[in-house]
């Protein structure tokens, strides 16, 4: 229960109809959830334009409509609070609604296209070692200690978000981490936060079906180290040719991490096998369970999270040494007759390269590389002739099938996948819709010693076609077409 005037004075009102002198006793933007004096926030969603509920919402008890338009019939002893954007608006009344949750916590937050989830996953796993406990809000799952909370986006809307660490507080969560996506940070489903930190990874191409151009996208990462506080600390990977731009208009203390250039935090690979990383760092040697160089990244930036938030650098190390990564990144099997399979996430052309870069690393002679890739349904489509050239220069087979068709015909996102593909590349490709049917065809390709990738999904549980999520586990299908191979 709140005053309305108490949670409004952060946000810029453009018109007023009706009193603001009035108790709100909750938040929402979905009209369905609307109960007895509660504020319904009309968003312009991709899909579904709340501006059209707000009768409903009225009915449903609620006396206060933010909106971007106010409406054409006025009801009396409702307000109409007009304001410029109703996504910015509602993080900022949900923040104050629930009594500025983060900054009771230490937030820290991880963007960038690829490495997001290993690095928030992996600081939560470290803090939790460290003897803290933790919350965890992240593409794979929600996490507050040893509670586990499924998610459905990278990152809750703004109302869900503060309830989430609401939750996390009332279990004494002292730290939180926490994935942010392009969509949520130009969806303004994290301002109003207060972050202790924040990471930034590495940048790539993808969602330019949302974003429209590879200008937008850098912009909208960049705006989440542009709204830190000088309290704060950005960390950033010195080898990505944006790491230093990401960080340049930011108000917060400055850090870099790296492999090849100067850096606060420094590594070098020693050794890169499937037992592990051998690395420096900062001129102490390490043995890291986690596999490839992408991961030597996804450490370093974990390991220079950990020493700004005040941790010893050697307890820090000896935790990390025996940390395991992200259910569905780099996950591998090994099978009867020692075919290796591995199950990773990489869904753009970037995240796809790093790995089998990283395998063919691995390789100790003449294995094959046979990967099986897709494409999702209803996103970036430039990135489909990408993604099957790159499997194609970089395995020795490749299996095209369907990832997440969504609405889109899977047989025509092969299509556009075999688009400009070389004559090299069309001869080591084979094209199989169904993805349980591509993924035992890898398997009956292989011979001892032989490592298959299965990419694109990762942890999903799921297959999504046409609104519809069929039960399929990439990992499980794997596992079990490999003991029996």
């Amino acid at each position: 229960m709140k005053q309305l005037q108490n949670i409004l004075y952060k946000v810029h009102l453009k018109q007023v109809q009706g009193s603001t002198d009035k108790t709100v006793l909750g938040i929402t933007i979905d009209s369905r959830q609307v109960q007895r004096d509660f504020v319904f926030v009309a968003i312009k969603g991709e899909k579904v334009d709340g501006h059209r509920f707000i009768s409903k919402a009225v009915e449903l008890g609620a006396t206060v409509i933010i909106c971007e338009e106010i409406p054409d019939q006025i009801i009396d002893g409702i307000t109409y609070l007009q304001v410029n954007n109703s996504h910015e608006t509602v993080a900022i009344i949900a923040h104050q609604f629930y009594d500025e949750p983060s900054t009771k916590v230490k937030l820290v937050g991880v963007t960038g296209t690829n490495g997001k989830t290993t690095i928030a996953t992996v600081l939560f796993k470290l803090f939790t070692q460290l003897g803290y406990k933790c919350g965890l809000i992240s593409t794979v799952q929600n996490q507050i200690g040893s509670d586990i909370v499924p998610s459905t986006h990278t990152t809750p809307d703004a109302v869900s978000l503060n309830q989430l660490l609401v939750k996390m507080i009332d279990e004494n969560c002292t730290h939180v981490f926490m994935e942010c996506s392009s969509h949520a940070i130009h969806q303004h489903r994290i301002s109003g936060l207060q972050f202790t930190g924040g990471i930034f990874s590495n940048i790539s191409h993808d969602h330019l079906d949302y974003h429209k151009t590879f200008d937008e996208y850098i912009k909208v990462k960049k705006a989440f180290f542009d709204n830190l506080s000088s309290t704060a600390f950005a960390i950033s990977n010195a080898d990505d040719k944006r790491g230093e731009v990401m960080l340049q208009n930011s108000k917060a203390k400055k850090f870099f991490y790296s492999l090849k250039s100067p850096a606060d935090f420094k590594g070098r690979i020693l050794d890169n096998a499937l037992t592990g990383l051998q690395m420096l760092v900062n001129e102490i040697e390490v043995h890291f369970r986690l596999i490839g160089e992408f991961n030597a990244y996804n450490l370093l930036a974990v390991y220079a999270a950990a020493i700004c938030l005040g941790e010893d650098k050697e307890t820090v190390l000896t935790a990390l040494s025996m940390m395991t990564g992200a259910e569905g990144r780099f996950d591998y099997i090994i099978g009867n007759n020692l075919v290796v399979g591995i199950v990773d996430y990489a869904h753009t052309p970037d995240a796809l390269e790093n790995v089998l870069s990283t395998i063919k690393k691995l390789r100790k002679g003449h294995e094959q590389i046979i990967t099986v890739v897709g494409c999702g349904g209803d996103r970036d489509k430039t990135k489909r002739p990408i993604m099957a050239q790159v499997a194609c220069d970089l395995s020795d087979k490749v299996i095209l099938t369907s990832d997440n068709p969504r609405t889109e015909d899977a047989a025509e996102i092969l299509k556009d996948m075999e688009v400009g593909l070389s004559s090299s590349a069309q001869r080591k490709r084979i094209s199989i819709v169904d993805r349980k049917e591509a993924i035992k065809t890898a398997v009956m390709m292989a011979n001892n010693d032989d490592i298959i990738l299965v990419a694109g999904k990762g942890h999903e549980k799921y297959q999504d076609i046409n609104g519809v999520k069929y039960p399929f586990d990439d990992k499980e299908i794997l596992k079990e077409l490999l003991s029996n191979s």
